[in-house]
């Protein structure tokens, strides 16, 4: 029988039966009245009683049911107000609409009913806003979100906010011990660090063996001192090298002191020659013990590659560096320049061609590097092309002389040319950057099987990492002084011609701004191995020439020049007025001409529509930092970044930095 006709049989019964005696007695009364009369009394009294029955039943069934309803109501009210976690409802103000008693006992109030929510929680709605930003980011359904989870600090306790934004209902669940592990648990995970004196050989030169030995015994213990202090094993594995052993706890006071190690050490061989410097790479982040090594090599590698004198922590997918505050030290040896030359000539011998590449808008230095490697190839006999896109004004004047030149012209061909003709034996060659995206054709680098890297530009997070021969020392003032050295070991005779010899001293001429920054001795040998050669200085002073239109443009801009931080000057064009980048470039190199300016910024809209800005220092302040946290790069003294965006969002994105950087260590050594 279906489920709903028993119900109905049970829910009658009374009834029924009434019904089947009544049947009952007609069928008697048919047969005999009398009898009939009998039973029909009979039934009308039994289904009197059995109807009252039935109806008492009903009430004591109903009583039970009503008060069993009002305990188990009573005991989810308990059950609610004394579960081990808070419950809120709030409404769409954010003002509390009922909480249980956890939420009471947590804040040690009666009710906190009509509260505000940030009234009790510190910032919750800009955590709840964070949270569901976050969440909004990650997930593809923008739409199906049906849980915000974030953390927040109420005295000396963390709280679990599991906010349910459909319902208006929060989970509050105190986390503090969890937490507390956890943190414990991220402090005490290792990290490795390496330390070398990256310029002993350097500052040791000319000292007897009992000042080397104490000069060694001297940093050792200041070193040791320093790891004491901040709780790191340190292990010295050779005169100038050290390993690391230490926590994440330990890392992060470091970075919070800006590792102090490098200025004391700095500090304490001031006294000599040339101060002793020291370069730190660290790595974090990886559960491996093997991972980590490689990745403080690599962050050492880093340190290095941008000049020495600071660190360079790798911790997961951040990169930071602390330091740099000075210039890098010339390598008096050459050693490593006859090396990468040999290495050279044996990839151009192994090569059916070579293409020379330099960054986007090209300068003098890239042009004359260009054909400095131009010249290797020519010397054994490689077919070898310059690949340039277009001229920009800051080469007119030297392109006109190699465009009348019948050897060099003939090598010039554009990047779609190059794309064309491109092997997988073919030697590509990437002077005065190391950033594929900053070449004139990033295409052609991850088309080559084979990259040659020669840049003098300290070493940023972006790096041509599969390159087969690496030249990158950022002591050097340009690419055509590496270039230069590397020609005169690359061949026994080498014969210039006036144009290329001319090129490489112009573009050695443009970096140092005529041998009054950057240059060190082997700058002034580079340049008179190529005097020796037939450059010519007219020529060089003809080709850097300016016309009076562009003396009147860079004259305007200066006058907007104002003073910031007392050694700064900065200078910001007026929106819509465009510029070239060369001339960005000469206004902040006049800006340092100015008496007590230890550094230039100049902020202009360029002719590609982007924002331009560059900077110089004297060497008092590190540009290429401030450049990099806005995206770009460059040198100690000489750096760039272009932007997206407007002049006084460029304008206030620096003052930021700036102001920022003068906080945390001043700007100014």
């Amino acid at each position: 029988m279906p489920n709903f006709l028993l119900n109905r049989w049970h829910g009658y019964r009374s009834v029924w039966a009434s019904l089947l005696m009544l049947v009952l007695v007609i069928v008697l009364s048919w047969f005999n009245w009398v009898v009939g009369l009998v039973a029909l009394c009979a039934v009308a009294v039994f289904a009197a009683i059995l109807v009252r029955s039935e109806l008492a039943f009903r009430r004591e069934l109903d009583e039970y049911i009503a008060g069993l309803s009002f305990r188990i109501r009573r005991v989810e009210e308990e059950a609610v107000s004394t579960l081990p976690f808070g419950l809120v409802l709030y409404d769409n103000k954010f003002a509390i609409e009922w909480h249980n008693r956890y939420i009471a006992g947590l804040f040690g109030r009666k009710t906190l009913v009509g509260s505000p929510l940030d009234e009790c929680f510190n910032h919750f709605q800009e955590q709840y806003k964070k949270a569901l930003d976050a969440r909004k980011e990650a997930s593809r359904d923008k739409s199906a979100i049906k849980e915000v989870r974030f953390e927040l600090q109420h005295d000396a306790r963390t709280l679990e906010c599991i906010v349910l934004p459909d319902e208006r209902l929060i989970y509050v669940q105190d986390v503090t011990e969890f937490a507390g592990l956890r943190d414990r648990y991220e402090d005490e995970r290792l990290a490795i660090g390496v330390v070398l004196l990256d310029n002993f050989d350097e500052a040791s030169q000319g000292m007897d063996d009992q000042l080397r030995a104490s000069l060694i015994a001297r940093v050792a213990t200041r070193i040791t001192d320093w790891a004491k202090t901040y709780r790191i094993y340190v292990r010295r594995l050779s005169s100038e090298r050290y390993l690391l052993l230490l926590n994440r706890k330990s890392l992060r006071e470091l970075e919070q002191s800006r590792f102090v190690i490098l200025d004391e050490v700095r500090e304490m061989t001031a006294d000599l020659k040339v101060p002793l410097t020291l370069s730190i790479g660290v790595g974090f982040g990886t559960e491996t013990i093997s991972e980590l090594g490689e990745l403080a090599q690599s962050s050492l590698d880093m340190a290095l590659g941008r000049g020495g004198d600071q660190a360079a922590v790798r911790a997961e997918q951040r990169l930071s560096f602390y330091g740099g505050k000075s210039n890098a030290i010339e390598k008096r040896t050459r050693v490593r320049a006859r090396v990468i030359a040999h290495a050279l000539r044996d990839l151009m011998l192994d090569s059916d061609q070579v293409l020379v590449m330099g960054h986007k808008v090209p300068d003098m230095d890239v042009i004359g590097a260009c054909i400095g490697i131009l010249k290797a190839a020519d010397m054994y006999e490689v077919e070898a092309y310059i690949v340039l896109d277009g001229v920009n004004p800051s080469i007119e004047r030297m392109m006109e002389r190699i465009n009348n030149d019948e050897r060099l012209s003939v090598r010039l061909i554009t990047p779609e040319e190059a794309l064309s003709i491109i092997t997988e034996r073919t030697l590509m060659v990437v002077v005065d950057t190391h950033k594929a995206s900053m070449t004139i054709e990033p295409k052609l680098v991850e088309r080559a099987r084979r990259v040659v890297v020669i840049d003098h530009h300290r070493r940023g997070e972006e790096f041509i990492n599969d390159a087969v021969l690496v030249y990158l020392e950022p002591y050097a003032s340009s690419a055509c002084e590496l270039v230069t050295e590397l020609l005169q070991y690359i061949h026994d005779k080498v014969q210039f011609t006036t144009l290329e010899a001319t090129s490489l001293l112009a573009g050695i001429t443009l970096d140092t701004k005529h041998f009054a920054l950057h240059t060190g001795s082997r700058t002034f040998e580079a340049a008179g191995f190529l005097r020796r050669n037939g450059a010519d200085t007219v020529m060089v002073q003809q080709m850097m020439k300016e016309d009076l239109a562009e003396f009147i443009a860079k004259s305007d801009i200066m006058k907007q020049a104002r003073i910031i931080h007392e050694h700064i000057a900065l200078a910001v064009t007026d929106a819509g007025h465009q510029v070239s980048q060369m001339l960005i470039a000469q206004v902040a190199d006049s800006l340092l001409n100015m008496n007590n300016v230890y550094a230039s910024f100049v902020i202009s809209e360029r002719m590609d529509g982007l924002i331009g800005i560059s900077a110089r220092s004297m060497g008092k302040m590190n540009v290429q930092v401030v450049m990099e946290r806005l995206g770009g790069g460059g040198h100690l003294t000489n750096a760039a970044v272009q932007l997206e965006g407007n002049i006084a969002d460029a304008e206030a994105r620096l003052l930021d930095i700036l102001n920022q950087m003068n906080e945390e260590e001043g700007l100014f050594e």
